[in-house]
């Protein structure tokens, strides 16, 4: 059996190697017919010079500039942030110069799903209970606790109420930024193709308004559990009700009807081209850019290639990487609107005198990852290599085909929850350091980076992406996380299923100000 080298080189130019395990100082080291004698202890994940690198000169990975060296680097160092910085980053960006044709299959899979009065198509078959504000929260999850297993044994083709529950809902302007943006995220769960009934439940006096919600989103449904005459207003105001207890009681009452009408749903064959995929990375480390991300990349190729959607999300987390997406934009409109919305970050994070930098967490840079343009790069590699058709502001809802991004923040549950929102059905979670994510109404598959990783937390992750550093194709292993979509979209539940895990990670996106 070959043994297998301890470091991988990701491309010709690149000055740095990467351990794929912990390598020990002294350790002699095979690269491109030249020996490198490690300076020090080399953890897994982590990048060790190829050659001298002088202060001030590029870090080249993924034949791209992830940072600069604060002072000389000898070869066998070992490359990180006591080495390297930042520094000033030029990209040059170049518009619609590089679109790719996309080889459409001629047969498109299909998976048993569940085809919508509106003709949309789900993969799972939730009742919501929509909290307009944190004041509306306790009772919002009562009401979907109180549901109870007993309630919900009658109509076994409904997956569950879930209380979309949050932290905001108030103190910011009324019909400004902030708002409009929670409105549309709340309307966006509401409508979402996997939930087939909800109820609104506010308080009353709050600025996020449950009829303003209501009425400028059309959520229309049923007749309105406070006053019946008045069809298609499926809401309750806390205040208007009677208080918690009478608020909970009507909507119990309420929920029989919404629960029948969800149990005369049933699975049918449907395309692969209707489903969106939304894609997100935590806990990365300095494989996940190696094995997991682009596995997924290729996942991303098959369903735009089968005439879905596959969704790029964190902005903060393509910066220093987004020139490689203009180019694959189909036209400079587009291109542009993914630049602008990278300006906005820049300004956004100048405001709290914070850097986009900041970005990398504690466990990120344990796990080798250094600066953001390294952690970017490997993140953009989710995105596949088809063209990019459209950017969308977060939580809008996604129409277009393809291979689309989302303006979201880095951090994971508010990122996810804007996908969602946008009609993302199934979702793709890779993780280095182990993230035990979930989400509901939405599964979502986690694809690990490594095999350690993979094995230790073997019952929260679903597909091991470290054997790609054993020797398995990154087309084998992205064919078999496409595969997976497909079973996980006809009902197989995810590892995070499995574990009731996905009722606490609604978390709608709130730039702020709070006032």
């Amino acid at each position: 059996m070959a043994q297998i080298s301890p470091i991988i080189r990701l491309n010709s130019i690149d000055n740095v190697v990467v351990a794929i395990r912990e390598i020990p100082q002294g350790t002699t080291l095979e690269d491109l017919s030249t020996s490198i004698s490690t300076q020090a202890l080399i953890p897994a994940g982590h990048k060790i010079a190829s050659r001298k690198i002088a202060a001030g000169e590029p870090i080249l990975k993924y034949g791209q500039t992830v940072g600069f060296a604060s002072k000389d680097i000898l070869t066998g160092d070992w490359v990180h942030t006591h080495n390297v910085d930042c520094g000033s980053l030029k990209l040059e960006y170049r518009y619609a110069d590089a679109v790719p044709e996309t080889d459409f299959f001629s047969e498109v899979r299909q998976f048993q799903g569940y085809r919508r009065p509106n003709g949309k198509a789900a993969t799972r078959n939730y009742v919501a209970i929509v909290s307009t504000v944190n004041c509306s929260a306790t009772s919002s999850k009562r009401i979907a606790d109180q549901v109870g297993s007993e309630l919900l044994e009658k109509y076994p083709h409904v997956d569950g109420v879930i209380a979309l529950t949050h932290k905001g809902g108030c103190a910011f302007e009324y019909q400004g930024s902030d708002h409009e943006q929670l409105n549309r995220t709340l309307a966006g769960y509401a409508r979402h193709p996997n939930i087939c009934g909800y109820l609104v439940i506010g308080l009353g006096c709050e600025t996020a308004q449950a009829d303003y919600l209501v009425d400028s989103q059309g959520l229309v449904q049923l007749e309105s559990v406070d006053t019946p005459a008045k069809k298609s207003r499926p809401m309750i105001n806390i205040q208007q009700a009677g208080g918690v207890r009478k608020t909970i009681e009507k909507a119990l009452s309420a929920l029989p009807e919404i629960l029948q009408e969800a149990d005369r749903a049933r699975r049918e064959p449907i395309s692969a081209s209707e489903l969106i995929v939304a894609t997100e990375c935590g806990g990365s480390d300095g494989y996940s850019g190696i094995t997991a991300n682009p596995a997924i990349g290729v996942a991303s190729d098959l369903i735009v290639r089968s005439g879905g959607t596959a969704i790029l999300s964190e902005v903060p987390e393509i910066y220093g990487g987004e020139h490689l997406l203009t180019s694959r934009a189909v036209s400079r409109e587009v291109g542009e609107k993914l630049i602008e919305r990278i300006h906005w970050w820049e300004d956004y994070a100048d405001k709290f005198k914070l850097k986009i930098d900041n970005n990398p967490s504690v466990g990120n840079k344990k796990g080798g990852l250094t600066t953001i343009y390294e952690k970017s790069l490997g993140a953009i590699a989710k995105g596949g290599s088809t063209a990019l058709t459209a950017v969308y502001e977060y939580a809008e809802p996604v129409t277009a085909k393809g291979f689309v991004i989302m303006d979201t923040p880095g951090y994971d549950p508010a990122s996810v929850t804007g996908m969602i929102a946008g009609g993302a059905t199934v979702s793709l979670f890779s993780t280095g350091r182990g993230s035990c994510f979930g989400s509901k109404p939405t599964p979502t598959l986690k694809i690990c980076s490594n095999t350690a990783t993979f094995d230790f937390l073997s019952e929260d992750m679903d597909i091991n992406a470290g054997d790609v550093l054993e020797g398995t194709s990154l087309e084998e292993k992205g064919l078999e996380i496409f595969e997976e979509i497909l079973a996980v979209a006809s009902g197989k539940k995810t590892k995070s299923e499995a574990a009731g895990i996905g009722d606490e990670e609604f978390c709608p996106w709130s730039p702020g100000p709070i006032f």
